[in-house]
């Protein structure tokens, strides 16, 4: 079992890993929100401890970039006395338990196993619009079977279009979905990268990316 454990306290954070290693856990420790939700998206987890005051990135960020994009980890959040308020935003994000600091050690090894006890939702794995087909396990997309080259950034954001088939995402959704955190893309940012798309696609011989004029872009089977 592979656990995360996301924890700017140094101490806390690698008193944390010992343990659970003990426990016979493989663990992978972050100390910062920004390293946390690159290895959240990036690696496969078990679950995820996460401090919600994390510097960077909060953990309430965390939590709902892992649940848009369709990561069924559990989650449980470790919290400060004066965060407690916090907890029900926590759960609205997707969080699956907390904890309230100062802990025993042995309860949080409890809750860690009766999350992983838990029956799993299983996200979609394959999504299809026409004849396009994302495999979200592969990380691949595909047009009538052929695969598509994309870049990280198309990949994404076609990606969105597919899991949002027939609705209108607009500029500013597609930024804080693909972009994130990175507070110089601008709309036009987006403009470029749905052109190189609608050439790669149209290469291929699709052209399901609609422009909604004054709304934004969805993606429709012609």
């Amino acid at each position: 079992m592979k656990i995360l454990v996301i924890e700017d306290d140094i101490k806390i954070a690698n008193s944390l890993k010992k343990g659970l290693e003990m426990e016979m856990f493989a663990v992978d420790v972050c100390y910062d929100g920004e390293c946390g939700l690159d290895m959240a998206l990036t690696e496969d987890y078990n679950i995820i401890v996460l401090d919600l005051m994390l510097p960077k990135v909060s953990g309430l960020d965390i939590c709902t970039k892992i649940r848009k994009n369709n990561i069924s980890v559990p989650i449980l959040m470790l919290t400060a006395m004066s965060e407690i308020d916090d907890k029900v935003s926590g759960f609205e994000m997707g969080a699956d338990d907390y904890l309230t600091k100062p802990f025993a050690f042995d309860e949080l090894v409890a809750r860690i196993k009766a999350l992983l006890r838990r029956p799993k939702n299983i996200a979609p794995q394959i999504f299809e619009v026409g004849s396009l087909k994302l495999d979200v396990q592969q990380k691949t997309i595909s047009f009538n079977r052929k695969l598509l080259e994309l870049s990280k950034k198309e990949f994404m954001l076609l990606e969105m279009l597919i899991k949002n088939k027939g609705k209108v995402l607009s500029k500013d959704k597609l930024i804080q979905n693909v972009w994130d955190f990175e507070s110089d893309v601008m709309p036009n940012t987006v403009e470029v990268f749905i052109a190189s798309l609608r050439s790669k696609l149209g290469k291929a011989g699709c052209n399901y990316i609609k422009t909604v004029r004054g709304f934004g872009y969805k993606l429709e089977p012609q």
